[in-house]
């Protein structure tokens, strides 16, 4: 065998740091295990979970290879797959142990969602896995959304936030508001189901909410919980403001009728593959649709930092996707 074929192209954190500690190297090529899948990986999705893995928030054995969701076709099956084949192009999470940002990454079988006849460009399903699962997650299995209930997102012009908004008018949201951080962002917030879109800051005007998405923390947060009507639900499943943590007294819980939840999809995947699979599935079909909108920029797998350094700015709007390998 040819030692290129037992290597492969990667993005590394050889240490935690800033956006410039990543590096490409070379890697050995991963062999998918008992249940698990190999892809040769065309596009991988930039997420603000990979600048935490970076940062070292989030304890991982270095050298690491991020990303967490790649598009590509299946390039070999691990002992018991079935209903998979190679050469199928499909959209994956790759969440639990990373390895998207590579030639090549291995994920379970569960967390792979076969792309065939839908007609959605390896690019744009590169831009699905993470934040349109996450977003059918939140709203379904988490918030347990009902028909005609207002809903209130924050960061409603990112990644995830983009997705939200729509995925709460697919199942059936009366009402759904964003928020951003910024008045350049409204008009590009508008475009993803919101019915309105308000500056962050002006959120005590706006209103009652049966459901609060917040990946924002600090005031955000605050304000999110005084925003719930009586049996209203707060989701908790970020803190992109880097504030410190809010403390959510359990008798104010207790005396107004309100839950607080977290979500974080990593852990959910892991617990819960085949649930976190469907989800994927519905997220590819509903694109293939053209009833969930993907807005993504790409950039080549070599400028991962600038795609690093982007997200952490708090400018980006949609997603960022990085060309990997050509298919």
């Amino acid at each position: 065998m040819n030692i290129n074929d037992m290597h492969m192209k990667a993005v590394t954190i050889p240490e935690f740091g800033e956006a410039d500690v990543l590096r490409v190297q070379r890697m050995p090529v991963p062999e998918p295990g008992p249940g698990q899948v190999s892809i040769d990986v065309s596009h991988a999705g930039a997420n603000f979970a990979e600048v935490l893995y970076r940062r070292g928030v989030v304890d991982v054995p270095l050298p690491f290879v991020p990303g967490i969701e790649v598009s590509g076709r299946i390039r070999a099956l691990g002992e018991g797959v079935t209903g998979l084949r190679a050469g199928q192009p499909v959209a994956a999470l790759t969440i639990v142990d990373g390895g998207g940002y590579a030639e090549v990454a291995v994920t379970s079988a569960d967390l792979v969602a076969p792309l065939d006849g839908l007609g959605i460009d390896l690019g744009v399903a590169a831009a699905l896995p993470s934040n349109s699962t996450t977003a059918f997650l939140v709203l379904d299995r988490v918030a347990r959304i009902e028909p005609g209930e207002r809903v209130l997102v924050h960061a409603a012009a990112g990644g995830v936030g983009s997705q939200l908004g729509q995925a709460a008018r697919l199942l059936g949201a009366g009402h759904v508001v964003g928020t951003v951080g910024s008045e350049a962002k409204i008009e590009t917030a508008k475009g993803f189901g919101y019915d309105e879109v308000i500056l962050r800051d002006r959120i005590a005007d706006a209103g009652e909410f049966d459901i609060v998405v917040d990946m924002v923390g600090g005031p955000s947060r605050a304000a999110s919980l005084d925003r719930l009507a009586p049996m209203g639900r707060l989701v908790v499943m970020g803190n992109a403001s880097g504030a410190d943590d809010v403390a959510i007294p359990a008798n104010h819980l207790w005396f107004t009728n309100k839950t607080v939840s977290g979500f974080n999809l990593a852990a959910f995947a892991a617990a819960f593959p085949k649930d976190t699979g469907l989800a994927l599935r519905r997220a590819v079909q509903a694109a293939a649709q053209t009833t969930l909108r993907v807005q993504s920029e790409v950039l080549p797998l070599e400028r991962a930092a600038e795609a690093h350094r982007r997200i952490e700015s708090g400018r980006t709007t949609g997603k960022l996707v990085l060309t990997v390998g050509a298919l």
